[in-house]
């Protein structure tokens, strides 16, 4: 049946890959049964085991993968898609002006810092230094704390955000207040999120439109900072834990697997050690989302 499927679906792979891995699964869960998607994911874990014993690079899907989670597949914005995001959500006609100018400050801040949506959502302006651009992340995930610095226009836009918050919501202990003082629910975030995707996009139907989701942000951060050192021939084995440590992942395993989602040409780029990075990519856990 997984011979079949790939020569229709996928004839010119040799391994496992990421894209064959998440097709197959998702097919049953969309045409058989959940029981049906965990055999296939115990299938494909164990053939790309032997695969990498071969020698091979596969993907080897994560244990847990399907354990009480939804399937995300992680979406890669396009330096057009982003700039006509960002466009729709600068002119969003929805709300005050002074929401635009949050949500505005919010998507930024989320994208150019690589953060996880609620960092963002929660952040108490205690936190913010918007004189040295630092911000400190509090209690995230597993509990660890890390600062980070915006970058100079990342900054500079958040100081004229936050005069005028001071004046709306001189009150609110969070930097980015909801109507009332206290901090957005992630589906407010996300609902306009994904209107303003849909609005950058008039010509492809709404329905044919990718899942994108606020999380995809982070996604498009951390392999913008990959490409880039890709690009520019750097040790990638040793800036990862830079970035791990900037990103907020427990293990070095997030963080690598980012490789997974870049370009084929930069997956194969000798600026990657596959030799040492397999060791540590394929036993990440399923996308975090809080």
């Amino acid at each position: 049946e997984f011979d079949k499927y790939c020569m229709a679906a996928f004839p010119d792979e040799t391994v496992i890959t990421e894209a064959i891995t998440l097709s197959w699964i998702k097919d049953a869960l969309d045409n058989r049964t959940r029981n049906v998607a965990h055999s296939r994911t115990a299938f494909l874990r164990s053939l790309a085991l032997h695969q990498k014993a071969m020698g091979k690079h596969p993907y080897v899907p994560p244990k847990g993968m399907l354990n009480g989670r939804t399937l995300f597949i992680p979406y890669i914005f396009s330096d057009e898609e982003l700039k006509d995001l960002f466009y729709v959500i600068d002119t969003y006609k929805s709300g005050t002006v002074f929401d635009r100018t949050l949500f505005s400050t919010y998507f930024r801040l989320t994208y150019t810092c690589g953060l996880r949506p609620y960092e963002g959502r929660v952040i108490k302006r205690s936190d913010v230094d918007l004189n040295t651009g630092e911000i400190r992340i509090v209690n995230s995930k597993w509990n660890r704390s890390r600062t980070i610095v915006m970058s100079d226009d990342m900054c500079e836009l958040a100081r004229s955000y936050a005069k005028i918050r001071d004046l709306k919501y001189p009150e609110s202990e969070y930097f980015f207040p909801a109507h009332g003082g206290g901090c957005y629910a992630a589906c407010q975030v996300q609902s306009r999120f994904k209107k303003s995707y849909e609005l950058s996009r008039p010509e492809i139907p709404k329905e044919l439109l990718p899942a994108i989701r606020v999380y995809d942000l982070r996604h498009r951060f951390a392999t913008a900072a990959l490409t880039r050192w890709l690009n520019q021939k750097v040790d990638l084995n040793a800036r990862l834990a830079y970035l791990q440590t900037y990103m907020g992942h427990k293990e070095i395993a997030s963080t690598a697997y980012y490789i997974h989602l870049l370009p084929e040409n930069l997956k194969n780029s000798a600026g990657i050690d596959w030799k040492n990075l397999n060791t540590i990519v394929p036993e990440v856990e399923a996308w975090e989302e809080k």
